[in-house]
């Protein structure tokens, strides 16, 4: 059933784009523009998921790994910029530095707000990795550094891999940012041929390059992971490690995070706060920002609730099966999450008239294209946690005589709990901040934070945008925290 909602926005696709012709599809693909679209895209996802890596890594390291003081703080405000959508970073930047924009700009905005993709499962990864495999290494020769790095990092390489996905993926279907500071990308490109040039088969030749992009970006992710799977210990308190001694590093090291969590939220969380007294000022805007604020997480929990129950399967398939069509069904789940969300609320506009009518301007439809945007989010929360618990724990369930549905509920959706948990902050927080998809399939009369915010920024009323975004940044700051949480690392063992 989850590959099938994921798949809505492929068929739609398919299907628009037949209705061309293959002469039409060809006037529109083999251009300049495709190729010129193709490798600012490639290379903004590339710049982008290059320096979430090290941020990301090195960030998980010094608050899992190291000595370093009030490593639990750093945690949280490591994750704190997944509660700035990227259109509010944008419109806070360019407020802050007139004539901040294109590739450059775009790149260091996303590479801010996307990091935790990084650093929250390389944290948690890390927080749970096997200690006795560094302690051997130690035991051979190996210094602190060399086994942290020669091992551990390892270790965690498909916790790495997962992360680089998802920044490669949201990188190449963000339209907020790139559309806010002007960068030339495929998302932006798709917008425009849809609003502005009436261009609608461009649009979905781009959309159809799109998917090609993520079908090679999963290749060479699945690689990776296959190359990297570990299993958590069984049995037995969790142990970790010794720390790494900072040392003279200390205050270097607590600068960088410093500077970097400035970068990523503080100059967001100072934009907002300057310009709130004259936003809230507005007459009626507590009302409206309370009724937004209430829309919004209600639909939000709608399709994380939803988003979910889809994912958990696909979780279990993902962690435990190994053949081609569990690999094939793992990875068709990912394809829409490199989408556009305009393409995707087109795609359930279209089912929802056409296949689906009574779900058609109703607050589930939405929350199908949630689960269709999102399912990845959860799909890799469910997987992670089912793949660190290790199989013969099943198998014994088994072995006493309980049935597979007892053992499902007993032994292993137990241990998944933390991953359900995780991948529905992920999700909620993630749809918490949508716009193109929330802005086409909304009920009508229906308002959430984010659209309210779009409407009055696109006619310049950044003062009265500005509560809407302060709540939405706020109202998101709490699924963050849980996620944080959810790695481990902001519990005393791993001081």
């Amino acid at each position: 059933m989850a590959v099938v909602v994921a798949l809505i926005p492929l068929v739609y696709l398919v299907v628009r784009t037949s209705e061309a012709g293959w002469a039409r599809i060809a006037e529109e693909l083999f251009t300049a523009r495709v190729v010129e679209l193709a490798a600012r895209s490639v290379a903004l996802a590339a710049v982008v998921t290059g320096a979430c890596l090290v941020l990301g890594v090195g960030t998980a390291l010094l608050v899992v790994r190291t000595d370093l003081r009030f490593r639990r703080g750093f945690a949280v405000l490591a994750a704190l910029p997944l509660a700035v959508p990227s259109y509010v970073a944008g419109f806070a930047w360019m407020s802050a530095f007139p004539g901040f924009e294109g590739f450059w700009a775009a790149a260091l905005v996303l590479t801010l707000g996307s990091y935790p993709y990084v650093f929250l499962p390389v944290a948690a990864a890390l927080r749970r990795a096997d200690p006795a495999q560094e302690e051997v290494a130690a035991s051979l020769g190996h210094g602190p550094l060399r086994a942290l790095v020669g091992v551990s990092v390892r270790q965690v390489r498909p916790a790495v891999a997962g992360g680089a996905l998802l920044v490669a993926l949201y990188v190449l279907s963000d339209f907020g940012a790139v559309a806010v500071l002007r960068a030339d990308t495929f998302t932006r490109a798709i917008f425009l041929a849809f609003d502005l040039g009436f261009d609608r088969t461009g649009a979905l030749v781009l959309s159809c390059v799109l998917v090609v992009l993520t079908v090679l970006l999963l290749g060479g992710e699945t690689a990776v992971k296959r190359k990297g799977a570990r299993y958590s210990r069984v049995g037995g308190g969790l142990r970790l490690p010794a720390t790494l001694r900072l040392g003279a590093f200390q205050p270097i090291a607590a600068g960088a995070l410093v500077a970097v969590a400035v970068l990523a939220f503080g100059v967001v969380a100072v934009n907002l706060v300057l310009r709130l007294a004259a936003g809230v000022s507005r007459a009626g805007a507590i009302t409206e920002v309370a009724s937004a604020a209430a829309t919004s997480l209600a639909l939000s929990a709608a399709g994380a609730g939803l988003t979910v129950l889809l994912a958990l399967p696909l979780g279990f398939l993902a962690a435990r099966g190994s053949s081609l069509p569990a690999t094939l069904l793992d990875r068709l789940a990912y394809l829409t999450h490199a989408l556009p969300g305009l393409v995707v609320g087109l795609s359930l506009v279209f089912f929802g008239i056409n296949v689906a009518y009574p779900l058609y301007q109703t607050v589930w439809l939405l929350a199908l294209a949630y689960a269709a945007l999102f399912l990845p989010l959860a799909v890799v929360s469910v997987a992670g946690a089912a793949s660190a618990a290790p199989p013969v724990l099943g198998e014994v369930g088994r072995s006493l005589g309980a049935g597979p549905v007892r053992v499902a509920f007993t032994v292993s959706l137990p241990l998944v709990l933390p991953g359900i948990g995780a991948g529905a902050a992920l999700v909620f927080l993630s749809a918490m901040k949508e716009l193109p998809a929330t802005l086409l399939l909304r009920p009508t009369g229906v308002d959430t934070l984010a659209t309210e915010l779009w409407t009055h920024t696109t006619v310049a009323a950044y003062a009265a945008a500005t509560p809407y975004a302060f709540l939405l940044v706020l109202m998101s700051a709490f699924p963050a925290w849980v996620l944080v949480r959810r790695t481990g690392v902001l519990t005393k063992e791993s001081a």
